[in-house]
């Protein structure tokens, strides 16, 4: 009997180029930045890590990413559902344009949304009268977090929302489930594990993002200041290892998130399996 051959290579092969892959790509950057960081000693990384204008920048970064993603979440479940159920004119226009943050170069929407939110842009000149200023506030900063993050809620749930199929709701509705009911116990349970895997991608872009919060935020020290901007501070003044302390810092952050954000989709998942 012919042993059944693989249209890729074998396991040491793929395993072997995976590995090297991943290493040159990712592994071997992130542990520059760790022996950097090391190189410099505990003190100047604790007083790097530590400094007020440091600990503004985390509280801000954090905060806006979070608001950012819980906006997304919402909103983007909404569009996701639209967009999956129903057939109107310009569609095809409106699918299109979630995919837009994806393809726009973030310095693009940056100037954009500066643009247009300033004291004399299209809706800055409207708001500034009623005493909201977006631009250059940290209002603009998770204007500009909720913008880039937004296709990923959408594009993780709209195809789960269409594979959902439509009897399982009109079975929970003949039996007499309320709107809330079929949402709550037949909707939400399948669709939350992507809902949150897009949820957590928006929160992981929001917390590197740079490029179009540059122009808008004004990097303002203690109040439109986020850490990646700081980031790019040091090392405008040499300060190599402060930035990777700070770096090595997000990073940390960025893993402990998304691990607990994985841990929390694979539980749901159990639930969805067991119900």
């Amino acid at each position: 009997m012919k042993s059944r051959r693989n249209v890729l290579p074998g396991f040491g092969i793929s395993t072997g180029i995976t590995l090297t892959y991943v290493s040159l790509l990712v592994l071997i950057p992130i542990s520059a930045v760790f022996l950097k960081t090391a190189a410099g000693g505990w003190e100047h990384f604790q007083s790097a890590i530590t400094s007020p204008q440091v600990v503004a920048s985390y509280k801000l970064t954090i905060g806006a990413s979070i608001a950012g993603a819980a906006i997304n979440c919402l909103f983007g479940l909404l569009v996701a559902w639209v967009l999956a159920r129903y057939e109107f004119f310009g569609k095809g226009l409106v699918d299109a344009v979630v995919d837009l943050p994806f393809a726009l170069p973030t310095a693009v929407a940056g100037l954009a949304l500066t643009a247009i939110y300033s004291q004399n842009g299209w809706f800055g000149q409207f708001l500034e009268p009623l005493g909201i200023k977006v631009a250059f506030t940290p209002l603009g900063i998770l204007l500009a977090m909720t913008f880039v993050g937004f296709p990923f809620v959408v594009r993780n749930v709209q195809p789960v929302l269409k594979d959902l199929d439509v009897e399982i709701e009109e079975a929970a509705q003949s039996l007499g489930a309320s709107r809330w009911q079929i949402f709550s116990r037949v909707i939400l349970p399948t669709v939350l594990p992507a809902l949150i895997t897009g949820s957590a991608l928006a929160l992981a872009r929001a917390l590197g993002e740079y490029g179009s919060i540059v122009f808008i935020s004004a990097n303002i020290p203690f109040k439109t200041q986020i850490t990646s901007l700081l980031i790019i501070t040091k090392l405008e003044e040499y300060d190599y290892t402060g930035a990777t302390a700070i770096a090595a810092i997000m990073l940390l952050l960025s893993f402990v998130m998304l691990l607990v954000i994985n841990l929390l989709q694979a539980r749901s998942r159990r639930f969805q399996e067991t119900a």
